[in-house]
């Protein structure tokens, strides 16, 4: 790691702790303020811009790795156009489907620039060109990956933290792979996001709101996109989705337990992860420390995934897909019967004893 990367992320980390006091005082004056309910967890009014000084924090960081000399202007565009958003949501609050519009139009201009997947290779077949289809892939993936973080937002810290743990995991497979631009920039937003966190981890002081956790997710969509730009194999394009494993891992099981219970899929409810661990008996600390162990775990896999054969590959998702699923059912993310795999296997175990038993 260079001298100037060091200094970015110093300069990063500096304005993010220098800047989030001051964002607090101007997020009660416009009224970007959260306010306790029955689903949240907290119980005073909260300010919720901090997002804000983490882009504030990336800009300065940005400017000090000497970056702007890349031809980077469409991602900074639609980096604003998102905080933009964001903005507005932590005042206003904004219908979902305004942000939606706002997620679309920042994900057209990278698509309009250029930064596309073209081809995909698929392992033991060969490689497919998407043709047309690689706009519509590319504004879903990054539309996806910018509201995973928003998804799990909903703990101190939480979302700062799990975001921390992804931009560390990319950082570090940037400079395993020689790849400068990717590894500073998830290095700066790291740095910012950690001033954040200095604020933000319970008891938090501020909340990051929809300006931090869209930026964030905008980021890690767009880091992860540069890493796969135009040709990906199906497995290096699964890496990044391994690395969102606890936000893609509490969306997925959101959904199921909807349908499950038939309600309908956007309704709101308080079984998320973080909900069953706190309903568990954990304090609101530990809760959160679980989940970042969640997502180091996740990393680690991800950072094994990439180098990992074709067969090695296929046993990893596997066994990932299982063991999210025992772990859903031992905390009940869906709900406290709905226990598939573990009834197996305890049948199983009592048809094993009977045996032993008759002999």
């Amino acid at each position: 790691m260079n001298s100037q990367i060091i200094f970015a992320f110093v300069i990063s980390l500096i304005t993010a702790v220098i800047a989030t006091p001051v964002v607090m005082k101007l997020a009660f004056k416009i009224g970007a303020i959260d306010k306790p309910n029955a689903r949240k967890v907290h119980q005073r009014i909260m300010p919720r811009l901090g997002g804000l000084a983490i882009f504030i924090g990336v800009a300065a960081g940005y400017f000090a790795s000497g970056l702007y000399h890349q031809q980077m202007t469409t991602i900074i565009v639609g980096a604003l156009i998102i905080v933009g958003i964001g903005i507005l949501d932590d005042v206003h609050e904004l219908s979902a489907k305004v942000k939606l519009i706002g997620q679309i139009a920042a994900a057209l201009l990278i698509v309009k620039s250029g930064l596309t997947i073209d081809h995909l290779t698929i392992p033991l077949l060969d490689k497919y060109e998407l043709g047309v289809w690689a706009y519509p892939v590319t504004v879903i993936w990054i539309v996806a990956i910018t509201n995973a973080i928003n998804l799990i937002d909903g703990l101190d810290g939480l979302s700062g933290g799990i975001s921390s743990i992804a931009l560390a995991t990319i950082a570090t497979m940037g400079f395993l792979e020689g790849r400068l631009m990717i590894a500073t920039l998830a290095i700066i937003a790291l740095a910012s996001t950690l001033g954040f966190l200095f604020y933000n981890f319970h008891p938090a002081k501020i909340f990051m709101g929809d300006t931090g956790a869209l930026f964030l997710g905008y980021c890690i969509a767009i880091l992860s996109l540069l890493g796969l730009y135009k040709s990906v194999t199906m497995f290096s394009f699964i890496v990044p989705i391994i690395i969102l494993g606890v936000p893609i891992f509490d969306t997925t099981f959101a959904i199921i337990r909807r349908i499950v219970n038939k309600k309908p899929i956007s309704a709101p409810d308080k079984s998320h992860l973080h909900h069953r661990l706190l309903a568990m008996g954990f304090s609101h600390r530990t809760t959160v420390l679980l989940i970042y162990t969640f997502g180091i775990f996740f990393s680690l896999i991800a950072v094994l995934f990439k180098s990992a054969t074709v067969w090695v590959s296929i046993i990893i998702i596997f066994g990932l897909i299982l063991l999210m699923e025992i772990v859903a059912e031992i905390i009940g993310i869906v709900h406290e019967r709905y226990r598939p795999i573990l009834s197996f296997f305890k049948k199983v175990k009592t048809r094993q004893q009977s045996r032993y038993q008759d002999m």
